[in-house]
């Protein structure tokens, strides 16, 4: 397929990307690019606007979300939590079960390094992060 100029124009000026710089407008560009990250056989033209948009959000990240090693390991896993739209209960496999989950969110518990190893799988993180 051959890349059409026009065509692109035109999702351009349908999807207006611009240098991210509020929630809202992050959350705009997100939600635009999730829809093309979802659809099959997207156009050569949907494949450059999905790539201008990944780059948008990175800018935006890497500009305004904190540096995961600054945090502790709470507030890392609290982080991680809020990005992926995880609840308490959706940790209980990584921990054992929701009691100490509980008991971890709420600083009474350390993250062991069992705990940690998962939890490092499942955001695709260092161990080090929970630690």
């Amino acid at each position: 397929m051959t890349f059409n100029k026009q065509l692109y124009g035109v999702l351009l000026t349908d999807t207006l990307p611009v240098v991210i710089d509020s929630a809202a407008e992050y959350n705009r560009i997100e939600s635009i690019f999730e829809n093309l990250l979802d659809k099959e056989n997207r156009s050569p033209e949907e494949d450059k606007l999905f790539d201008l948009l990944a780059n948008l959000l990175e800018d935006y990240e890497r500009r305004s979300l904190p540096p995961l090693a600054e945090l502790s390991p709470l507030e890392a896993l609290q982080f991680l939590m809020r990005e992926n739209d995880l609840a308490q209960k959706d940790l209980a496999e990584f921990f054992g079960s929701k009691g100490i989950v509980s008991e971890v969110l709420s600083g009474k518990r350390s993250i062991s390094k069992s705990q940690a190893k998962k939890l490092a799988a499942r955001f695709c993180v260092s161990t080090d992060l929970f630690i």
